[in-house]
């Protein structure tokens, strides 16, 4: 780590981790006049205070061979970890944290960042020596979740650490992180005390309104203006709803007066909203906002919202604040009601993950609903989003960029991103707020579908035929009952009933009968779901018949020409129309279908990452802003993650390119290999010398040296002294032609794209997304998905491609990607893929300088 980051304890305080300097020593000599004797002599095996204050000067030396990291509390040291390099990657650590500190986590958040640091400088081992009876140094280092060896002389004992930092770390560290996080929200949503700041500026501002709509709160409610006066204690919360120029100095209050959460109203420029966080950080205090329409829990309203909130089981979470009011609305006319709601604003700190992990804690949380812009880190948001989807159905809409952005907000996630991550996460996302309000009630009052089948009963035959197509569109199956199951409801229905699928029960059937008819089907087993539809008519109004059946039935009523597309009566969510309970039971069964999906593994590839690692840094170090990577480089970049790439040599003179025809077996291709300045390169996102979009740059079906010759003579006439080099490679054999990408995404990290090659596929959008790391699910899924998979997977007398040999490729480069950060474009185009293998024929490969993050530690953005 270079810059300081903040994290949270055990008890969801905030600390500052940075690396310990020079001018740092008098405050580590006050932190070790603090430490009891006991203390001391358990860390320095004396209790000699003269030897502490001198250790401090040796923590705080500039060398490459020592680490110290400082843990600090509003600007007081307290904690301290370091190492110091033995030889051959051993490094021996030693840490401290002073008596009225300990039981906080401070120095296992000190190990981990500890750990990161060595890692990335090249120390695979920890060791330490510790006291026999040091017991919590043993638990510290326990609790780290490394694997530890131990070997006792006397009354030391010898502890040596592996950094393996596996899966099982991760996940160890992922589940610190997440009590952390709830502990650091329950003073939001479990406030004792609420403090509004600018409540008394004036009648109808919005501290008034939020005042008033608070006003019910069971706690102790204070209104006050920005400067606290009159304020009795340090409040839990604290709603700031002054005009922008006052919030810093109004947020510089509440941290002096001990506020621990706050929640900022007004919209500030990106300037104003760092200053804001760097305050929250310091006094260690959560915010949500700025910008944001307020927060609201059971039994506190603290938004300026006009609608009241109904209680329910609904986690919320919005950017939008208009999305919010809209969203808290639909919930309360549907009856779902909200358990918890956060209005994100620019989202500087408290994000959609953290929301998430409060909400999986929440007993009263049975749904999540969360509309966001962006994600703040990928790979956490998915981790924690597919750990609640695993809880609790969660569900969004795509975004789509802010009309109008406030400054301080993070920029908006591109939709194919979007889509990728949603699909790897499990959550259920909707193109419309009125798709993701029925897809709630369906949700949130019915379990979810085993499979894709259902059953359609209607007493009106043409809203039954609607269902069905609906159903259709949407990925469903409308399978044909058994003659069993017919015989059954035509027993129970009017002769000219039709008892197919749908189920034409005709407008004279009664609630009893159509109770029945739904009853039958749902034991039946031969159907996932049912959208029974009733229109009443004078011969018969079987709606009260669709009530009372068991909660354990996806079931999804229609009621047409009901005010509303969707409300809940009785645990049943009621539709307006046929498409919209088709559409949700649709979300419904795609989300049964990933909880049902294995989770898959990311195989261990074998790969050269010291050669890799040296090709991109030394190509950074001659081209510092990036650009594209010469063929011969792109190519050995490929090799080194043993990714299939056709026989190839690099040659400078036609001599060369003649001898690297013969040692390839006499029939190749040619491919000249332009000048061009690398920066204009990286400026313009084009190849450094992009073989393809260079006419007449390349000379196919070459047999033989003196053709290879030939046609270097020809390449040098068409391009003169631009030609840098040429790329001779073997004609591969045909094969079906696909592309494989990686591309490096602002908003989520490195993306990997999978799909058919040719203008049709791209004109079409016939591609598969995942983010990093793709799993063998993953890989599997990507390449079945597409539409013009047949040509893939085979069929109609054509072999099926090496689809093991595909995946194996899109794993390949999803590992290039998350080790190389540098790679922002990476194109293999076209992939050729036969019954036998798979080669991919041309690489371009741009890079960009990147700053790499170790991702097994614990940190607030």
């Amino acid at each position: 780590m270079t810059a300081p980051v903040y994290a949270l304890l055990a008890d969801g305080a905030t600390v500052e981790i940075r690396q310990a300097r020079p001018g740092d020593a008098p405050a580590i000599r006050a932190m070790h006049a603090r430490m009891s004797p006991g203390n001391l002599y358990l860390r320095f095996f004396s209790d000699d205070r003269d030897l502490a204050a001198d250790v401090a000067d040796v923590l705080c030396r500039t060398d490459p061979g020592h680490g110290a990291l400082l843990a600090l509390l509003r600007d007081e040291v307290v904690g301290i970890a370091s190492y110091d390099v033995m030889g051959d990657g051993v490094a021996e650590i030693s840490f401290a944290v002073p008596d009225h500190m300990q039981g906080r986590g401070i120095g296992t958040l000190l190990m981990e960042h500890l750990g990161s640091l060595a890692v990335s400088r090249g120390v695979h081992t920890f060791t330490a020596d510790t006291l026999a009876w040091n017991h919590a140094v043993s638990r510290v280092l326990s609790d780290t979740a490394l694997p530890l060896r131990t070997r006792s002389g006397g009354e030391v004992v010898e502890i040596t650490m592996p950094l393996a930092m596996d899966d099982r770390y991760f996940e160890i560290i992922a589940e610190r992180e997440r009590r952390a996080i709830v502990a650091s929200l329950s003073s939001l949503f479990r406030p004792r005390s609420v403090a509004v700041v600018g409540a008394s500026e004036s009648p109808g501002s919005i501290g008034d309104a939020v005042l008033g709509n608070a006003s019910g709160f069971g706690g102790r409610l204070y209104g006050v203006g920005p400067g606290l006066a009159g304020l009795p204690e340090p409040p839990d919360l604290a709603v700031i709803t002054v005009a922008a120029p006052e919030v810093r100095q109004a947020a510089e209050n509440c941290g002096r007066c001990g506020a621990q959460s706050l929640v900022v109203t007004a919209r500030l420029d990106q300037e104003a909203g760092a200053d804001l966080l760097r305050i929250c950080r310091r006094y260690g205090m959560r915010l949500v906002g700025p910008g944001s329409l307020g927060i609201a829990t059971e039994g506190l309203n603290a938004t300026f919202a006009a609608t009241p909130l109904l209680p329910g089981v609904a986690g919320v979470a919005v950017q939008w604040g208009g999305v919010g009011i809209a969203l808290l609305e639909h919930l309360a006319r549907t009856g779902i009601g909200v358990s918890s709601f956060a209005a994100l604003g620019d989202k500087c700190d408290v994000s959609g993950s953290d929301m998430l992990m409060w909400w999986r804690s929440d007993e009263r949380t049975r749904l999540a609903i969360l509309q966001l812009e962006s994600y703040g880190d990928p790979r956490r948001f998915v981790r924690t989003a597919r750990a609640a989807a695993r809880a609790m159905p969660v569900l969004t809409m795509l975004a789509v960029p802010s009309p109008a952005p406030s400054p301080a907000a993070s920029p908006a996630a591109p939709e194919v991103s979007q889509t990728a991550l949603f699909h790897q996460a499990g959550i259920v996302a909707t193109d419309t707020m009125g798709e993701l309000v029925e897809a709630a009630a369906f949700l949130a009052t019915r379990p979810v579908p085993r499979g894709r089948r259902v059953a359609v009963l209607s007493s009106a035959r043409g809203a039954g035929a609607l269902a069905a197509r609906a159903c259709a569109e949407g990925g469903l199956e409308i399978p044909p009952l058994s003659e069993g199951l017919r015989r059954e409801l035509k027993h129970l229905l009017p002769v000219d009933a039709d008892c197919g699928n749908p189920v034409d029960t005709t407008p004279a059937v009664g609630p009893a009968t159509m109770r029945e008819c739904v009853a039958r089907v749902a034991r039946s087993g031969e159907a996932d779901a049912v959208i029974a539809i009733a229109v009443p008519t004078a011969l018969g109004d079987p709606t009260e018949g669709l009530f009372g059946l068991p909660a354990s039935l996806p079931l999804a009523v229609v009621l047409l020409g009901q005010a509303g597309n969707v409300t809940v009566r009785r645990g049943v969510p009621i539709f307006g129309y046929p498409e919209s309970a088709a559409g949700a039971i649709a979300h419904a069964s795609r989300y049964g279908a990933w909880l049902a999906r294995p989770p898959g593994v990311v195989p261990e590839f074998a790969a050269d990452r010291e050669a890799a690692t040296d090709i991109v840094s030394h190509f950074l170090e001659r081209h510092p802003a990036g650009g594209r990577l010469d063929p011969a480089e792109a190519f050995h970049l490929m090799e080194a993650y043993d990714v299939p790439v056709t026989p190839w040599r690099w040659a400078t003179t036609a001599d060369e390119a003649a001898r690297a025809a013969r040692e390839l077996g006499g029939h190749v291709a040619v491919k000249a290999h332009i000048a061009a300045e690398a920066h204009v390169a990286a400026q313009a996102h084009v190849g450094n010398g992009d073989v393809e979009s260079m006419p007449g740059a390349v000379e196919r079906g070459l047999w033989g040296e003196e053709e290879v010759r030939a046609a270097c003579g020809r390449l040098a006439v068409r391009f003169g002294g631009r030609t840098r080099g040429m790329l001779v490679q073997a004609m591969a054999e045909p094969g079906v032609e696909t592309r494989a990408s990686v591309a490096e995404q602002p908003v989520f990290g490195p993306l990997v794209l999978f799909g058919l090659a040719g203008m049709a596929a791209d004109v079409l959008g016939d591609r598969a997304a995942r983010l990093t790391p793709v799993t063998d699910v993953d890989a599997d899924e990507m390449i079945r998905s597409l539409r013009g998979s047949r040509l893939l997977l085979g069929g109609q007398g054509r072999p099926a491609v090496d689809t093991v040999a595909l995946a194996g490729l899109l794993m390949r480069l999803s590992l290039l990607a998350e080790d190389l950060p540098e790679v922002a474009e990476l194109d293999l185009d076209p992939v050729v893929a036969r019954p036998d293998g798979v080669e991919a024929l041309d690489v371009r490969i741009r890079l960009a300088p990147a700053q790499r993050q170790h991702p097994y530690v614990r940190r607030l953005r």
